[in-house]
């Protein structure tokens, strides 16, 4: 996808005439940059290690977004049950003895999304507790999330990182396309500190 129209290069400090080719480079870099296929809205699949005393886990790419008709940005969720301590049951050890006695222990069980709370902006998914008040020590969760509408600080960044290619000696265009692997190499110089501050909120982090 890329994050400049030609009705923007302009406005953006670009050339109306610059190929199409830069800002299809410039968009990949920044894909590469974020660690992410796209910043607009896209699915995402992981499995995320769980604190099963915490009951809630954080997502990676961010923000979530919701796609109509959904009502929500998880679309399909499992957990793999924690085997309970002794006394952390909402039924003492009643509840611990069952547990294991049906060797609920390690099996992977489907959540409905409708009782998985989820913050759009944190990414932060809780989930409701088990009858039993067993947790869950992995997740499996398939969701949504990305930009419907490109920020302005995304655009800029586009503008910038074109305007550092074509000011680097060792790119060209050439038939139209940018030799993207010559692009990658150079990445490191293209991403100024001007483009990584304005980026910085979209870099996608995994949270321990």
């Amino acid at each position: 996808m890329n994050y400049l129209s030609p009705s923007e290069y302009e406005a953006h400090g670009l050339d109306a005439t610059t190929p199409e080719a830069w800002i299809t480079a410039a968009s990949a870099v920044i894909d590469a940059h974020c660690r992410r296929a796209t910043l607009a809205v896209a699915q995402y699949q992981e499995r995320l290690r769980m604190n099963s005393s915490r009951g809630s886990v954080r997502l990676t790419y961010l923000p979530l977004a919701k796609v109509a008709p959904a009502t929500s940005p998880i679309i399909a969720a499992r957990g793999r049950y924690s085997a309970p301590r002794r006394g952390e049951s909402a039924w003492g050890e009643f509840g611990s003895d069952v547990a294991f006695a049906f060797g609920l222990p390690g099996v992977w069980v489907e959540i409905d999304p409708s009782n998985a709370d989820c913050c759009l902006e944190t990414g932060e998914l809780t989930l409701t507790v088990n009858a039993l008040g067993l947790g869950f020590n992995e997740l499996e969760v398939i969701y949504t999330a990305g930009l419907e509408i490109l920020t302005e600080p995304i655009k800029v960044a586009c503008g910038q990182l074109a305007r550092n290619a074509q000011a680097t000696p060792a790119l060209n265009v050439r038939a139209g396309k940018l030799d993207r692997m010559q692009l990658f190499y150079f990445s490191e110089s293209l991403l100024d500190e001007t483009v990584r501050s304005l980026l910085a909120p979209f870099v996608a982090q995994k949270v321990g």
